[in-house]
């Protein structure tokens, strides 16, 4: 079985078992408190960073998107990825997007003010940091309204990792409660229909021990 080293809230790692759950693979998972710079795990994977898996026959695959590729080729189709040049190219550009520029606008100024500076000691959120955050969900949310008014999945008609990185993403802000649903119906209508696949049911029941989700986080109807 494949093991997974993750930590809760941690948008790459959320992908990565998005992913295996679209694929029907069956894993373990392993929470890595990547911060205490564990020696064993440091032989994983030098960076000290999740998400990393150890596949049955014991192969190491490091980092989110290195990992989904892995998995996608390894384990069947249909692929995840696409099936042609374009279709691909517009997948990991929707990926990098929300790996990247997602991560940097909204991730870090939520996420990791409001919960990761918690658990390593750093003191207070910084509050122009999450202003920021909040402000530039709008940006992201308004994007994903364009895309899904035009297509039926956020990269073309049939449901990619975009759409499960993109949804990685927002679960983790949704988990705090700070995703405007109501002023971005589409993305909420597309959300839904992603957070209602049987994929998402693990990241449905995570509880954070000292921050638990809003109410409305598990609902499939929210």
């Amino acid at each position: 079985m494949i093991t997974l080293y993750h930590l809760w809230l941690s948008p790459g790692c959320r992908k990565v078992r998005l992913l295996m759950g679209e694929k029907k693979l069956e894993f373990n998972m392993q929470i890595e408190k990547t911060w205490r710079r564990e020696a064993d795990f440091l032989a994983l994977n030098p960076t000290g960073e999740v998400p990393v898996i150890v596949d049955e026959d014991g192969t190491k695959v490091c980092g989110s998107q290195v990992i989904c590729e892995y998995l996608d080729e390894m384990y069947g189709t249909p692929s995840l990825i696409g099936t042609g040049a374009v279709e691909r190219a517009e997948t990991r550009r929707l990926i990098e997007w929300f790996d990247v520029k997602f991560q940097d606008e909204v991730i870090q100024n939520l996420v990791n003010e409001k919960i990761m500076k918690r658990f390593l000691g750093l003191g207070e959120p910084n509050s122009n940091a999450i202003r920021a955050g909040h402000k530039n969900i709008h940006i992201h949310l308004s994007y994903i309204d364009w895309l899904v008014d035009r297509r039926k999945w956020l990269a073309g008609d049939e449901l990619s990792l975009a759409d499960l990185a993109a949804a990685a993403h927002l679960s983790c802000v949704d988990y705090l409660g700070d995703v405007p649903w109501a002023d971005h119906p589409s993305a909420k209508d597309w959300y839904a229909k992603v957070k209602s696949r049987p994929s998402f049911r693990g990241l449905l029941a995570d509880h954070i021990p000292g921050a638990p989700p809003p109410p409305h986080y598990a609902d499939l109807d929210f």
